[in-house]
């Protein structure tokens, strides 16, 4: 404090503000009518004014609380139920209206090293009701803003803190003199190393991802200080809660996280932020009366946001399967054709940005072999490759379609065609493969029924009757003379007599049966007997 004297500032029971003053005036209801705009007007300013925080009382410590006095006030200034020390040692104390500034990191024109210290004595001991406590931080505070003013303003001519401590106390409050030197000197020095680092705190959030599921990992908050606060996950929650938001989180701890995609079968990232509060700023909150001492309050902690996100996206695993089968088993011949379905034997289909399907392709050699292939055996080393087949899904119908897929070549052999369809990573656009992984493939084996088409072999042609000749007919040849009955009869071994009169005798009996007949028989154009 000074040791000028000067008058003590009267306080006023009317309002500060000589426009409220004059709002408060009595006048005649006409007049306020005509007054309004201008009073609207000059309110707005008023407001838009820097606030009063109104006059500062007398704290807890020591000493005369007056502008000036023989040895001064030493503790703390209450404004607004919050304890403030002097930052501009040597000035009277702030007995009128003072003005609140507000939260600042240049008070009085103080380095951030000095408010740093400021505020860490203020925020850590200045809010007491102890007078010894109130007295050694007010000691300490003025010391750091103006060490020099504040050893010699009671005339004391050395360089010790605690010496002009004891150099004032001694006469005003002897019995707490020793425990106020050691108090402040201790406060001082505190202050002064704290102040030594005043950068601003970072950090960061750390994420880590399962190798073996996507949606499982952790996250780490990474921070200067002992910072703790509030971390708010994206496209995740807390496997802990179940919450997308963890309260009280603190550095250097990992948390078990649970990944939510936001779309089935796209590439996401878990991201997120937090609000952290650590240390104390290099600021205080900064005080002013007119003629008066400026003064300090205590600033908040400090309080930063950090950010992080995975490193890179977490891609759902994706393994496509095929069925497929040939419309007509036995053919003529002509093109291989084969009906394709696609489905996703592990995860989801994967999916573009706009919600398409992303393209899978398959590839599929065809085999001849002249006999029906065994189901699951390998291919036989007499078997040849007649050709290849290729199909690519569509955006839109994705799996949900069966793709008709003919050859540009034609079976012409006869023989069983057999196709063997394949999907691997190797075939599929970047997006498809960093769903499936770089070495995944899968293969259709050999002889499936469903996917042999027979060409059977034409049939037999018969052979042609020899033409007819056109040159003259050969002359006919004469019959060989009949064999005489001796000789015919001379192989069974009769003689001529004994079949000769056997026949004679047949003739005769067959001659008389055909007279009687005759006989019998009416005449043409007779007339029949009635009897």
């Amino acid at each position: 404090m000074s040791k000028n004297h000067r008058k003590p500032l009267e306080l006023s029971s009317e309002p500060a503000s000589p426009i409220l003053r004059l709002l408060f005036a009595r006048l005649p209801a006409s007049a306020y009518l005509l007054l309004l705009p201008l009073l609207i007007v000059l309110l707005i300013i008023d407001v838009m004014a820097p606030p009063h925080a109104g006059a500062a009382e007398r704290g807890v410590g020591f000493g005369t609380w007056a502008p000036i006095s023989a040895y001064g006030w030493h503790g703390s200034m209450l404004i607004g139920g919050v304890h403030t020390y002097c930052i501009t040692p040597g000035a009277p104390a702030p007995t009128g209206p003072s003005t609140d500034h507000g939260i600042s990191g240049s008070a009085a024109g103080l380095s951030p090293q000095q408010l740093a210290g400021i505020n860490l004595l203020i925020s850590t001991y200045g809010q007491t009701e102890d007078p010894v406590q109130a007295a050694a931080v007010a000691w300490a505070v003025k010391a750091i803003a103006n060490r020099d003013e504040t050893l010699h303003a009671f005339g004391y001519p050395g360089d010790s803190l605690a010496g002009a401590i004891h150099w004032t106390l001694s006469a005003l409050a002897p019995q707490h003199d020793r425990a106020v030197q050691e108090r402040a000197v201790a406060y001082y020095d505190e202050a002064t190393r704290a102040a030594s680092n005043t950068s601003s705190p970072t950090g960061r959030l750390v994420f880590s991802t399962d190798a073996a599921d996507h949606r499982s990992g952790t996250v780490r908050v990474e921070a200067t200080g002992a910072a703790a606060g509030t971390v708010t996950l994206v496209n995740a929650v807390f496997a802990g809660s179940g919450s997308p938001t963890l309260d009280n989180a603190s550095a250097g701890t990992e948390y078990a996280i649970r990944a939510v995609p936001p779309a089935e079968g796209r590439a996401y990232t878990v991201s997120g932020t937090g609000r952290f509060r650590t240390g104390l700023p290099a600021a205080v909150r900064h005080y002013t009366t007119p003629g008066g001492q400026q003064t300090a309050g205590p600033a908040a902690p400090l309080e930063f946001e950090i950010v992080g996100a995975d490193a890179a996206p977490r891609v759902p695993p994706f393994s496509p399967r095929i069925s497929t089968r040939v419309p007509v088993r036995v053919t003529a011949g002509g093109p291989y054709i084969d009906e394709v379905t696609f489905s996703a034997e592990d995860g989801s289909w994967p999916r573009a940005e706009d919600g398409s399907y992303l393209p899978v392709t398959a590839v599929a050699v065809v085999y001849r072999t002249d006999a029906e292939p065994v189901p699951g055996a390998e291919v036989p080393t007499e078997a040849s490759v007649v050709g290849s087949l290729r199909v690519t899904t569509d955006a839109l119908a994705g799996p949900t379609m069966a793709y008709t897929v003919a050859s540009p070549w034609e079976m012409t052999a006869p023989g069983f065609y057999t196709a063997v369809w394949s999907v691997t990573a190797a075939d599929q656009v970047g997006p498809v493969a960093a769903h499936t992984g770089p070495d995944f493939a899968w293969t259709e084996r050999f002889g499936e029924p469903s996917q042999v088409a027979v060409v059977a072999p034409p049939p037999a042609t018969p052979t042609p009757l020899p033409a007819p000749s056109t040159e003259s007919p050969a002359p006919p040849v004469e019959d060989a003379p009949a064999a005489t009955p001796e000789r015919a009869l001379a192989a069974t071994g009769m003689n001529a007599g004994d079949v000769r009169a056997p026949a004679a005798l047949a003739i005769g009996l067959l001659s008389i049966g055909i007279a009687i007949v005759a006989s019998r028989r009416p005449r043409f154009g007779a007339r029949p007997t009635i009897r």
